[in-house]
This record gives structure tokens, C-alpha cells and sequence, in this order.
């Protein structure tokens, strides 16, 4: 039997429920990515040049410090999710890959999102998770099922 970890990033609270609704569905341990200092809602006006998100989005190398880190050692399967930023994943999802050893697991991505979809979000994984099995992954809407999260989620 396989041992799944359903890791999540939530600016909005959106991303939490779906990723709790997988973790429940499939019997799976969550995590919340989080981090150390968590955003404010000035921080997350994408609309404002030189808020927190758009500065750390626009910034290719930013690696925001996670209040904790993961152990990953145990899992088999890790589904990470997260709100779609500027076509990608966030860079608390980077810095997230980069804070463990995925050698040998399998990796998937899933986002919320009403519309947009992961972008270049599974390449970018990929890129930083060398030896792991990345799949594409898929994009979820805030009103999902849990019938539907347990059929996804249980191909991997």
C-alpha cells in the first residue's frame, strides 16, 4: 500500500479545503506549506507592482523560508497543491521542493484555480526535484467532489 502526502499551500483558503477533502478521501497525511512569515492581503494584491507576491513572482530565484519543513521520507506519493500565481505555482511551492529529497517518488501537482490551469507548474517541479517520478497533474475548482478528488488522486 502506497503512503500518500497531500502538501498544500492556501493564500486564500481555497487550496486548504481541497487538499484536506483529498487527504480525507484517499486516507492520505496533509501538510500545510506555510510560510515563516505568513502573507498579508496587501501582500497578495497582484494588482500592486511592489507587493510581496508580485516581487517574489517576478524573481525567478526567490525561495520564501518555510515556517517548517517536511519530511518526505516516509511517502511514496506526494500530491502538492496550490493557487495558480501569474500562470505558475507560488514560490513557497519552490522553495518546498527544494527543502527535501524526492528521489524516487512519485510527485504530483494539482492547483485551484476558477480558470487557469498549471502552466508550466509540473516542468518547473520537475526541474527541482531531480530523480522523481513528476506527473502533469490537474487544476480543481473550489467546488470539487470528494468522489472526484479520491479518483484522481488514486491513479498515483
Amino acid at each position: 500500500m502506497k503512503r500518500i502526502l497531500v502538501a498544500y499551500f492556501s493564500a486564500g483558503g481555497v487550496t486548504a479545503k481541497v487538499a484536506g477533502d483529498m487527504a480525507k478521501a484517499v486516507g492520505a497525511d496533509l501538510f500545510e506549506i506555510s510560510p515563516e512569515r505568513p502573507y498579508t492581503a496587501a501582500d497578495l494584491d497582484w494588482t500592486d507592482k511592489k507587493s510581496r507576491s508580485t516581487l517574489e513572482m517576478s524573481d525567478p530565484n526567490c525561495r520564501p523560508e518555510m515556517a517548517v519543513k517536511a519530511d518526505v521520507s516516509g511517502y511514496d506519493v506526494i500530491l502538492v497543491g496550490f493557487p495558480v500565481w501569474w500562470y505558475r505555482e507560488p514560490s513557497i511551492i519552490d522553495a518546498f521542493m527544494e527543502s527535501a529529497d524526492f528521489s524516487g517518488k512519485t510527485v504530483v501537482p494539482f492547483c485551484t484555480s476558477g480558470r487557469s490551469g498549471l502552466g508550466d507548474s509540473a516542468k518547473n517541479i520537475r526541474a527541482l526535484a531531480p530523480g522523481a517520478n513528476v506527473c502533469e497533474g490537474r487544476r480543481f475548482s473550489s467546488s470539487v467532489s470528494a468522489q472526484e478528488l479520491k479518483k484522481w488522486a488514486e491513479q498515483f
